[in-house]
């Protein structure tokens, strides 16, 4: 039986040919892995924006289709920076294994007005964390600050840069600024993309 395999592995054989053919392109795919991951862990990544939490700056036509938002969160420092308006990716505090998209409306030191169910008409933002609300203006379509209390800053995962589906979505108030990033490992690209920037919404801030 050695015999067999030996000879069906010579030099020249199908078998041979396709054994090296597998090793080579497992390899490949391996060594893609730990890059793949670190980008998605620590650079960026993909999310889809869900419900109508942040209409009509995101999913602008939730009530008429099952369209849904494609945005670029950048993971890099994502505590670092923060600014009032600002959109932001965080782990629920309800349900940490669930990633969500807000606006932070208030920073650590600030004072703000509240909206039912929060208990107090009143907030103070503690050091550390951030207050956030989604865009909608009913509040029963929105679960955020006003539910929650203020995030602590090490839920942030990252900061939404840039929607990259669809491409007409007009709340954008596009600047028309074209990226194209690309990721080469072990000399192959493996990640190319061409996305949007766009402006932030502004918004009143109240503060003390």
């Amino acid at each position: 039986m050695s015999q067999r395999l030996f000879s069906a592995l010579k030099k020249g054989s199908p078998a041979r040919q396709f054994f090296k053919d597998f090793s080579y392109w497992s390899f490949v795919i391996a060594s893609w892995v730990p890059a793949v991951i670190f980008f998605k862990e620590h650079v960026a990544e993909f999310h889809t924006i869900k419900g109508a939490s942040m209409y009509p700056f995101l999913n602008t036509g939730y009530n008429e289709s099952l369209t849904r938002d494609l945005c670029l969160v950048d993971k890099r420092s994502p505590t670092k920076g923060l600014e009032r308006g600002m959109l932001v990716s965080f782990r629920s505090p309800y349900h940490p294994e669930t990633l969500v998209v807000k606006r932070i409306i208030a920073l650590e030191g600030d004072r703000v007005y509240t909206h039912a169910p929060y208990p107090y008409p009143i907030a103070d933002i503690p050091a550390g964390h951030v207050w956030v609300e989604g865009d909608n203006a009913d509040a029963r379509k929105t679960l955020d600050s006003n539910h929650y209390g203020p995030i602590a800053m090490n839920l942030i995962t990252g900061r939404l840069t840039h929607v990259l589906w669809p491409w007409g979505n007009s709340v954008q108030k596009l600047t028309y600024i074209t990226d194209i990033m690309i990721l080469f490992v072990n000399g192959v690209v493996v990640l190319i993309y061409i996305s949007i920037g766009f402006d932030h919404k502004s918004q009143e801030i109240v503060k003390a």
